[in-house]
């Protein structure tokens, strides 16, 4: 049991993810970790949080399983006595033309990226509603959006978080709970860095050449977002500043949606 307030965030063992399990800890949150990695990335993960003095756990749930996404919340729930606060971070990626695009990656990005977040919200708004508090946070991103080519799976699951959000928020508008969207755009993350490294093998570039070729492209800020932006997005949401903030996006994309 913990006395602090709790952080359930998924996809939080590297990445954003992470960033964000860093920061509510730096704020006196405990924090339910999940996430993939081998065992020893995710001791590294849990370390690195609980650096910051707070009461840290992992649970490994697949969150393609609802059954799983279940089990999670409830031993969180049993771990520290209660869910303050949910970030629905966790995400995966695949890139083909529509008619190209395999089902079995189509049905994977929905489930992980869409689904995972609604059998989550629903499971811990109960007691949220109970208590008459509670902060759902959705990491969906620019594409959210904006589409892109060859990302069909991808901008439609999050253009449902957003639906979701927006959903959540009406229903739990008059509660005390908050749903809201942070919508990243570039963030340099593993993920992001092997498709500058490939840009530079594939055209000849420097890392930085490349680097400055792929936000070119998209961010007019020519600069990353930063995983600690994300973080400290997410936790204003939870602040009483934003107490009366529910159904909206915060959009840290550089200037990319304003073209």
């Amino acid at each position: 049991m913990s006395n602090s307030p709790v952080a359930l965030i998924t996809g939080s063992t590297s990445g954003i993810g992470l960033a964000v399990a860093q920061g509510f800890a730096k704020a006196g949150y405990a924090v339910m970790l999940n996430g993939l990695g081998t065992p020893a990335q995710i001791d590294e993960a849990r370390a690195l949080v609980a650096a910051h003095g707070v009461a840290v756990d992992y649970h490994p749930a697949d969150l393609s399983q609802p059954e799983e996404i279940e089990a999670m919340v409830r031993a969180t729930a049993a771990r520290f006595g209660q869910i303050d606060v949910l970030v629905n971070n966790a995400g995966i990626q695949h890139t083909a033309r529509v008619e190209a695009f395999p089902v079995d990656k189509w049905n994977a990005v929905i489930a992980i990226n869409l689904t995972a977040a609604f059998h989550a919200q629903r499971l811990v708004l109960p007691s949220m509603q109970a208590r008459g508090q509670g902060r759902l946070i959705n990491i969906a991103s620019v594409h959210g959006l904006v589409a892109s080519v060859e990302k069909s799976a991808y901008v439609a699951a999050k253009h449902g978080i957003l639906g979701l959000t927006k959903v959540t928020a009406l229903e739990n508008a008059e509660s005390g709970i908050t749903c809201n969207a942070i919508c990243p755009g570039w963030v340099l993350t593993p993920l992001v860095q092997k498709q500058i490294d490939a840009r530079a093998e594939r055209d000849g570039l420097s890392n930085a050449e490349a680097e400055r070729a792929l936000l070119a492209e998209k961010q007019p800020s020519l600069r990353f977002t930063r995983p600690d932006d994300i973080a400290a997005a997410a936790l204003f949401l939870c602040s009483p500043a934003a107490d009366n903030i529910t159904g909206t996006t915060i959009t840290l994309d550089g200037g990319w949606t304003a073209r």
